[in-house]
């Protein structure tokens, strides 16, 4: 089950029974590993002459056959077994020779035991005292989480590999995620669940057909065949949002336990359960907003100076042990320390508004949008993330608060990441806008939609004024003003730049993938650390033979600077998965180039007006005297395009990419002569 939440960053989509490790870790754990010659079990030499499920040329490994039972013994008590056997393709596959088992405090690995049948000669055998037992590293500073690992020897292709092992756990919540679909290909997958007397289940799939329980009796089993493996596309939605899973409670008889839930209001009142008191605020936390807010006249100042003090004082540092990975910290303990993980630092921005007479609420969501596919199935696999929806008083009011809904019975929410620095109070990332995430009330738990923020909340605006003379040089002055996301990227890469020679590179890097020759002559940065006011760049460069000469014309590429188009469709497969903006974005360029004296402009780039549904593109040049003007704007208004409209952004981006590449002619000038 192993259910955690590792804030801010991507739980896996299954448990970790295999991968590839460094050699030298592999030499460390299991070099004391003696191979046995031993008879493979039945149900392994069974598998030999099984057909292989479908796969192409570049799977690595099919797995044949996969049998997962688990025993509810009690609220408290819980085993696993699992047996799973693949046969290696490819040399990719040998990673499969290693079987990964995660475990915490609450958990223990009671048995594990490895094979391998050979294409030829005799089969091995690795027994559970050969294993090694690792912590796994994390983003976490501190946390319980180890791995029993098991090398399997001769993982070569054309052999097939296999093993099992128990786990015995203290559950945090009753339910379990049976992740049938991943990256390779399966031939056969059970999944066996056995309740004790007057126990009930809730079994829901996701992103596949429902399969039909058989038995009864307090046994039921689930079977899956031929089950396609996933092949990973660039900007698709997180495996979980797209793989095949069944979702499974375990009801106690006599009504819901603290630890069960099969809804989404029921996983609110659970997750309540774990904070209660949590927020409660020490004589320490009093004080200290006291001392922040003293000087500040309104209500909104107060609280961006409490989100200040938590995105910038309170260091990012998870420290998860047990229950920790889901059970925030308390406030006062916070405070003292001055860290936190996302769940610690909304636990701590909650308590100090409290104090200011505001209240808030937890929100549990994931870092990736499109990780959540049903609104009517509760499952804890789905977050790894939280925030806070802070309640508006009536006397708060600003257009900078763009982050809001209504909701119709606890009024005005913003929403609020404490653990993203740069950030301001008001607004989200993209990674936020548009996901669904668990607002944890007094009313229990609701699934909700965060607010999408129009484009020009995330926007690059880019100025440019350019002088070209008769040999094709270029001489320009570029301004671009950016907000939201687009000014958060380059904070953050700034501000891991100490030598203030280097801070060119992000710009050097912009410039590169639009001119091949060029100097930077000057270089300025604007409200570098004042993230509640748009980031600027503001850069002089020179470029040599920017415009080309052919045949005594000069052919001037108008979009100087930048790129919006996508080579992304341009590959021979298929779309499987939707394609995934990081956000909604309005990005739009000005640039006005001085032509040399002699030249006149003789032709100009038609004007693209592209406009879909999800995003849409245009631009256009025009001549006034001796200046050509050409402008464009490019925005994303859906954040999602589904694989069945891949043609039609495909075709977008296509448009995008022949207007940035498209040049405006200039000749010179015929000269006027007096009539004789």
């Amino acid at each position: 089950m192993n259910n955690r939440l590792f804030c801010c960053r991507a739980l896996p989509l299954l448990p970790i029974r295999r991968g590839a490790l460094t050699l030298a870790l592999l030499v460390v754990c299991l070099s004391s590993a003696a191979w046995a010659g031993g008879d493979a079990p039945g149900w392994m030499h069974a598998l030999v002459s099984v057909p292989l499920p479908e796969h192409d040329e570049k799977t690595n490994a099919v797995l044949l056959f996969s049998d997962t039972t688990v025993v509810v013994v009690s609220a408290d008590k819980v085993k696993t077994h699992v047996r799973e056997a693949y046969k290696i393709l490819r040399p990719g596959g040998r990673d499969f020779g290693v079987v990964k088992v995660p475990f915490d405090s609450q958990q223990k690995v009671t048995g594990m035991r490895g094979w391998c049948i050979p294409a030829q000669g005799k089969d091995f055998e690795v027994k559970d005292k050969e294993a090694a037992e690792v912590s796994l590293p994390g983003a976490e500073l501190v946390n319980d989480v180890k791995a029993k690992l098991l090398q399997i020897p001769a993982a070569e292709p054309g052999n097939i590999v296999g093993y099992e092992y128990e786990v015995e756990e203290r559950p945090l919540a009753l339910q379990d995620v049976w992740n049938f679909q991943e990256l390779s290909p399966a031939k056969e997958k059970h999944y066996s669940v056995q309740l004790p007397p007057g126990w009930e289940y809730k079994a829901t799939f996701l992103n596949y057909p429902e399969v039909k329980a058989t038995g009864g009796g307090g046994q039921w089993q689930w079977v899956v065949n031929d089950v396609p493996g996933i092949r990973k596309e660039a900007d698709m939605p997180p495996l979980s949002g797209v793989a095949g899973q069944m979702i499974i409670s375990f009801l106690p008889p006599g009504g819901r336990s603290v630890s069960s839930f099969a809804s989404w209001p029921e996983m609110g009142e659970w997750y309540k359960s774990l904070t209660n008191g949590r927020r409660d605020a020490s004589p320490e936390i009093k004080q200290k907003v006291a001392a922040l807010t003293s000087s500040k006249t309104t209500t909104l100042a107060k609280m961006k100076a409490l989100a200040a003090f938590v995105q910038n004082d309170v260091r990012y540092v998870a420290i998860e042990l047990g229950i920790g990975g889901w059970q925030p910290h308390p406030a006062a303990d916070i405070f003292v320390h001055r860290y936190g993980d996302c769940k610690d630092k909304a636990t701590l921005m909650g308590s100090m508004l409290h104090e200011i007479g505001v209240e808030s609420f937890y929100v549990v969501i994931n870092a990736e949008r499109g990780s959540v596919t049903d609104a009517t199935t509760a499952h804890m696999g789905a977050f790894d993330h939280v925030v806070l929806a802070i309640k508006l008083p009536d006397d708060v009011q600003s257009p900078d608060l763009l982050a809001t809904m209504n909701h119709p019975k606890l009024g005005r929410l913003l929403f609020f990441d404490p653990t993203s620095e740069l950030t301001p109070l008001g607004r989200t990332g993209g990674y936020l806008q548009a996901n669904w995430g668990l607002l944890v009330s007094p009313n229990g738990g609701e699934l909700v939609q965060l607010p999408k923020l129009a484009g020009e909340s995330n926007s690059i605006e880019r100025t440019g004024q350019f002088v070209l003379d008769a040999n094709g040089n270029l001489l320009g002055d570029i301004r671009e003003v950016r907000v939201g996301d687009r000014a958060n990227s380059q904070r953050a890469a700034m501000r891991a730049v100490r030598d203030s020679k280097e801070r060119i590179k992000p710009i050097e890097s912009m410039l590169a993938g639009s001119i091949s020759l060029f100097r930077i002559t000057k270089a300025t940065l604007v409200n570098l650390p004042d993230n509640d006011q748009p980031f600027e760049y503001r850069y002089s460069f020179e470029a040599a033979n920017y415009a080309k000469s052919a045949g005594g014309l000069l052919m001037l590429r108008l979009r100087a600077v930048g790129s919006k188009s996508s080579s992304l469709l341009e590959t021979k497969e298929a779309r499987k998965f939707a394609v995934e903006f990081d956000g909604p974005a309005k990005d739009t360029d000005v640039f006005e180039f001085t032509i040399p004296a002699g030249y006149e402009v003789e032709d100009l780039p038609p004007a693209v007006d592209a406009d879909f549904s999800f995003a849409s593109y245009h631009s256009k040049s025009t001549v006034q005297g001796k200046v050509i003007r050409y402008t464009r704007t490019f925005e994303v208004k859906e954040l999602s395009v589904p694989a069945s409209r891949a043609a039609e952004l495909k075709k977008f981006y296509r448009m995008i990419a022949g207007d940035e590449r498209n040049t405006a002619v200039l000749r010179m000038a015929v000269k006027q002569t007096s009539a004789q």
